[in-house]
């Protein structure tokens, strides 16, 4: 973005830019021309690597601990100085979901239509277990940014030509977005629980306790089911199997026809 701040892209030299403004184009400043003659000390990284560095910290240590003080240090730059790069915690927060959107493939078209509708679904679970911070993030409303919009647009032309409408297709972009959203955050539940004890340690544990005291005439079918999939999945779920499973009937509900 060239030497100064990314306040000052008006047309008053004298006058910071809206916070709107000043966002869009951090976002779209690979489609801006070169700025000229900017003002303010000269950067020593670029906007990329900011971005880049606040990612890598909240895949580590989670999003609580991503703040401009600490960005500054994974650079080996003054807190102060980083607000010459993003203006504040809230728009470094958009830079870095445009920039995980950005890292999608594109869906190829000549795939089967559904391996494409699974390759929707499967591009956004991956997303949230590798970067779980996206769900402490809002997402309602986030600005929309050329990492996002490539993203919506190979995901409606992966849906595109089966027979929908315009409003179908968003609506079925958002379906199988939420479907794998859940199942992602059940996924990174079920595996901070293995993290801090086994299933088979837990089981241990409690299993007898139950038996003992959760009479089997009174939950006949939590009794049956419960034993069929305790010994089938050796856990008390599994998030894996249950995405292959809801998906592939949620595009066979999908498809028309």
């Amino acid at each position: 973005m060239g030497a100064a701040s990314p306040g000052r892209r008006t047309g008053d030299p004298g006058r910071a830019a809206d916070p709107a403004r000043i966002l869009l184009e951090l976002l779209w400043r690979h489609r801006l021309p070169p700025r000229k003659g900017g003002r303010g000390p000269r950067q020593t990284v670029s906007v990329d690597e900011v971005v880049t560095a606040a990612i890598g910290l909240a895949d580590r240590e989670g999003y609580d601990k991503v703040s401009i003080r600490a960005v500054a240090a994974e650079l080996g730059l003054r807190p102060m100085s980083l607000y010459t790069y993003v203006p504040s915690k809230e728009a470094l927060t958009v830079l870095m979901v445009d920039a995980v959107a950005a890292a999608d493939d594109p869906i190829p078209g000549d795939l089967p239509v559904r391996d494409r509708l699974a390759a929707v679904a499967r591009q956004i679970r991956d997303e949230y277990l590798a970067h779980p911070w996206l769900f402490e993030v809002p997402s309602w409303r986030m600005v929309l940014g050329p990492g996002r919009l490539r993203r919506y647009e190979s995901q409606l032309a992966a849906v595109d030509g089966i027979g929908l409408d315009d409003p179908e297709m968003d609506r079925v972009i958002s379906v199988l977005t939420q479907f794998a959203t859940g199942n992602a955050r059940t996924a990174l539940a079920a595996a901070h629980s293995a993290r801090e004890q086994s299933d088979a340690d837990w089981w241990e544990t409690y299993g007898p306790l139950l038996t003992e005291l959760m009479p089997a005439a009174d939950f006949p079918l939590s009794s049956r089911v419960g034993a069929a999939v305790g010994e089938l999945y050796q856990a008390p779920g599994d998030p894996a199997g249950d995405f292959e499973y809801g998906l592939e009937r949620l595009i066979a509900a999908i498809l028309p026809g």
